[in-house]
């Protein structure tokens, strides 16, 4: 009996196998899609160029501040620098360097003779009077860095105390 059992069961792999290699050829029944051969590593390209920001043209108000400016360097407590110069690219505008950052700011007279040069993303604020400036971050509330004094702030207080 066991023979014969053996044989039922080959029969029925046998017929079994037949039933899957005639659907495999049916056109009826989808194919699985081939595997796609890998793609070879693409060539490095440089990274997508940020869109330039434009900002608004300077008024006559905003170009006369921009004169006011004391442009060059500072000397800040704590042996802290900042360096402020004329924007290249966008006439009555400025850019303030603190450490690794640069600020692209809106020089604005006010009412009091202090010069505000107003970051033109709102984060930071360089305040510059007679004898001293200071870099505030707008959003936090605080100094950044203070007792900043360019060489004709230094000119002024030496001649206001003589």
């Amino acid at each position: 009996m066991s023979r014969n059992l053996f044989l039922a069961n080959a029969f029925a792999l046998a017929v079994g196998l037949t039933s899957a290699a005639a659907m495999a050829a049916d056109p009826a029944t989808p194919a699985k899609p081939a595997a796609k051969p890998a793609a070879a590593a693409p060539a490095k390209k440089a990274p997508p160029k940020k869109a330039e920001a434009t900002l608004a043209q300077a008024d006559q108000a905003q170009l006369d501040a921009a004169e006011r400016t004391l442009y060059g360097p500072y000397e800040c407590e704590f042996n802290q620098k900042i360096d402020v110069s004329i924007n290249p690219k966008f006439p009555g505008y400025v850019d303030v360097a603190f450490g690794k950052k640069l600020f692209t700011m809106k020089p604005v007279s006010s009412s009091t003779g202090a010069l505000r040069l107003e970051d033109v993303k709102g984060v930071t604020l360089l305040l510059q009077i007679a004898n001293k400036s200071m870099l505030m971050d707008t959003k936090a509330g605080q100094r950044l860095v203070d007792n900043c004094v360019h060489e004709k702030q230094r000119a002024a207080a030496a001649a206001a105390g003589k």
